[in-house]
Parts: structure tokens; C-alpha cells; sequence
């Protein structure tokens, strides 16, 4: 059966008053965020001679990121309100008393949920992280420069059992010091070279110059030096120069794999990468579990009216927010798992959700 022949009028009703209502949402709060970010960034374009192809650019590919980043707030409104007008207008009474179930009511708003769910979903992960590396360096160009040039104590795995060190690096002269490159087999030392500096040239291709290196064989040890010498590394700078802006620049698969090499080298400063990945998945259930609860509270008709439910709305879907902002802090500081951080308001609120559908009228 075609989802045409399935639902029913009403249902149809409910679906293009909930995604209009939500994507008018987006329009009008876009509008008043664009012209009072803009107030405030004018002075830095200004100063910048920014030509306004540059500035229509940055918002462009502004707009994608803010909408998504407060998408929860955008899908519960949108319950809230439209929900709100049908219950005051007693349609949903009629629905009700008609033999509907709440269940049932609850079909074209869950279809709808699941559009946003698989629209945030493909937006996260294939179409604003192009946007971002767009926006962020129009930001870092215009506005306030936040790329990571210098880094220190950076130690990693170059492939198994080859361990590399710098004491620090700075990747605007592409040069490293005091660094050393240890190989192994097993537990067992074979090899040691360290060097006064060494220089980045491209792909995996580096210089180490003033260096020395220790040969370990048994128990004679060869030592070589020397003033300078080319090497092959698989590592290139961005493996290590790691800014909080690098995970919103990645597709989702991107920034799996990324992850995951990290990972095999040793790398323990990507639990930013790490919530990145994670929310990428918990968001669109958000839509789900906030458009359940949003019902439940707005479908029953109150003396408070609708500006008491889109009060009650706006306080929960900017405690999400919140907590998602907080729990994932837990994580950067190690207090938890990413995956649990990033997850942990969703389990929560799906019981406040669960709690809310028993209250809800039949």
C-alpha cells in the first residue's frame, strides 16, 4: 500500500502544517540571527576590505551549520505551536472523540520527525561539513583567526612499532624540534634516531637535520651522525596539529576513519572527533523524542493557552541543548565515553518522553 493510500486526509493535514510550521521557523529565526550576527561581525569585514561575495559566502554557508546546531529547537517549536492551535481550536477533541487514538494521532507527527531525523542526518554528515571548511576559513581570514599553527609534546605511532616525538612543532615554517624516532620489535628497542629539527617538505617526505642515529644489535650498539638526511614518515603535520574546528570539517565516513587512525596511532586528544561522530547519530533520534514530548505536553487544552505550552517548549528543547553541551564537556575532560556523553540526554529525555505519553489525553 502506497504511503498516498495509507494516510488520511487529516494526516496529511498534520504533516504539511508540522514541516511548514518548521521550516517557517527556521526562515524567521535565520533572518533575525543573520542581520544581528552580521551587525556584529560588520566592523571585522570592514576593517578587512571584505568584497560583499565574501560576506554573502560566509552566511551562505552559515546558514546550514546554525540550522542544524539548533535544529532541536526549530522541531519543537514548530510542535508546540501548530499542536497548541489545533488543541485550542478543539480539532484534536474531535480526533479523539472520533475513535482515534492517540497512537494514531501520532503517525504523520512521527513521518514528519523521521523527514527532519533523515534530513539532519544527510546535512551533518555530506553537506555541511564542505559548508564549514568554507565558513571557517572566511572566519579565520575576516573575522578572528583560530587555526592551530604551533603545537608541543606531540608523540604518536608512525606505523607499528614506530614511535615519533616532537618537543614541538610550527606548521607555518613547517619545522620540528628536538625529535626522535624510536622503532621496536616486540618490547625490544631496536633503533633510535633523534634530531635538533626537522622539516616537513610534502606528502610524507621530511629532512632531519643534525642528528643522530643508535643502532641496538645484541649487545653492540652502532651509532651514525650527521648534518642532514631525507626520510619517508607516513605522517604528514594535520595528523597532529589538531583544532576543535578539524571534526566539523570532516564527512561522517571521513571522520569515522579518521578517528579510527588516530586511534591506532596513539593519539589520545580526539574526543572532540570522537562527540563529533557520535552526535552525528544521536541528533536526528532528538527529533523523535522531542516531537513526542512536544505533543504530549500541547495536545490537551489548557487555561494557559499557547503561550504557556511554547514557554514550556522553548524551556525543554534549550535544556537539551544544554545538556547535550554539558554532558559532552564530561567527556573532553575523560570523566566518561564519548559515545556515553553524547548519548546520555537522549536516554533521559526518552523517559521524560515516555513519562509525558501516559499524561497525554485519549
Amino acid at each position: 500500500m502506497s504511503a498516498k493510500k495509507g494516510l488520511k486526509i487529516i494526516d496529511w493535514y498534520i504533516l504539511k502544517k508540522f514541516l511548514g510550521t518548521y521550516f517557517f521557523t527556521i526562515l524567521l529565526i535565520i533572518a533575525i540571527t543573520v542581520v544581528f550576527d552580521l551587525t556584529e561581525k560588520w566592523d571585522k569585514f570592514d576593517r578587512k576590505d571584505a568584497p560583499i561575495e565574501v560576506i554573502v559566502s560566509y552566511y551562505l554557508n552559515f546558514i546550514p551549520y546554525f540550522v542544524n546546531m539548533l535544529s532541536p529547537l526549530f522541531v519543537f517549536i514548530s510542535v508546540i505551536f501548530f499542536t497548541s492551535r489545533l488543541a485550542d481550536r478543539s480539532e484534536i477533541i474531535a480526533m479523539l472523540s472520533s475513535g482515534m487514538s492517540f497512537k494514531r494521532l501520532l503517525l504523520p507527527y512521527m513521518l514528519s520527525a523521521a523527514f527532519i531525523a533523515v534530513m539532519t542526518f544527510g546535512l551533518n554528515s555530506f553537506v555541511i561539513p564542505p559548508a564549514n571548511v568554507k565558513r571557517i576559513a572566511l572566519y579565520n581570514t575576516y573575522i578572528r583567526d583560530k587555526s592551530v599553527t604551533y603545537s608541543n609534546n606531540i608523540q604518536l605511532e608512525v606505523e607499528p612499532g614506530v614511535i615519533a616525538y616532537f618537543d614541538n612543532f610550527d606548521s607555518m615554517t613547517k619545522r620540528g624540534r628536538r625529535f626522535s624516532l624510536e622503532r621496536f620489535e616486540g618490547k625490544e628497542l631496536k633503533s633510535r634516531m633523534t634530531a635538533q629539527t626537522i622539516e616537513w617538505d610534502t606528502a610524507y617526505h621530511w629532512t632531519v637535520k643534525n642528528y643522530m642515529i643508535r643502532n641496538f644489535i645484541g649487545m653492540k650498539e652502532e651509532i651514525t651522525t650527521g648534518d642532514a638526511i631525507d626520510t619517508t614518515l607516513t605522517i604528514i603535520p594535520s595528523d597532529f596539529m589538531i583544532s576543535i574546528q578539524d571534526c566539523e570539517q570532516m564527512s561522517t565516513p571521513a571522520l569515522q576513519t579518521y578517528v579510527q587512525r588516530q586511534k591506532q596511532r596513539g593519539i589520545g586528544n580526539i574526543q572532540l572527533f570522537e562527540i563529533e561522530y557520535h552526535k552525528r547519530f544521536a541528533m536526528p533520534l532528538a527529533a523523535f523524542i522531542l516531537t513526542l514530548i512536544g505533543v504530549s505536553i500541547s495536545a490537551k487544552k489548557v487555561k494557559g493557552g499557547m503561550g504557556m505550552k511554547i514557554g514550556l517548549g522553548l524551556l525543554i528543547s534549550f535544556s537539551y541543548i544544554l545538556f547535550m553541551q554539558v554532558s559532552s564537556s564530561f567527556a573532553i575532560s575523560g570523566s566518561v565515553s564519548s559515545w556515553f556523553a553524547v548519548w546520555i540526554p537522549n536516554f533521559v529525555y526518552i523517559f521524560i518522553a515516555a513519562y509525558l505519553y501516559t499524561k497525554a489525553p485519549r
